[in-house]
């Protein structure tokens, strides 16, 4: 039984590292922002106002919308919960939430889907970087590691 854990531990441990070095580097010039995109996400292409690119699955229902924004409320305490409000007004039941200063992250359900998103306050204190991923409760262990990653890498330029 430990031989067989220590084995489940040793791939699990594998496939994260492999995950990981799979991923390709994303920065947004005009945001001044970057993240690591984890394998198998096609970009489509930067957007039109150069604030930042959705990505895909071929073949999946998942979604990854990586931007670049400037603050429309007075502080990015306040951008974190007008955009929680918009979420919970498109139906989605928020289930997590956690936050700090300069940064927030919360997640939720809508039938069969799950969200999770993460905003990081940017350097010049008025913008803001986010990524939001939905996807299938069926992909959920597929795309736990995948939110970890972008969590870990979604980060500000040289400030």
């Amino acid at each position: 039984m430990a031989v067989m854990r220590l084995m489940m531990l040793l791939f699990a441990g594998l496939f994260v590292s492999t995950a990981a070095a799979g991923s390709e580097p994303y920065a947004n010039e005009r945001f001044g922002y970057s993240i690591s995109i984890p394998d198998g996400f096609a970009g489509q292409g930067e957007s039109e106002n150069g604030d930042g690119q959705t990505f895909v699955i071929e073949g999946k229902p998942i979604d990854l919308l990586v931007w670049g924004g400037n603050l429309m409320e007075p502080d990015f305490e306040s951008e974190v919960a007008a955009a929680m409000g918009y979420t919970e007004e498109a139906g989605w039941n928020l289930t997590y939430q956690a936050s700090t200063p300069r940064w927030a992250s919360f997640s939720g359900t809508q039938g069969g889907r799950i969200l999770y998103q993460r905003l990081i306050l940017l350097c010049d204190g008025t913008s803001y970087a986010s990524f939001r991923l939905e996807y299938s409760v069926r992909d959920r262990a597929e795309m736990d590691p995948a939110v970890e990653q972008m969590v870990a890498s979604l980060k500000a330029g040289a400030c």
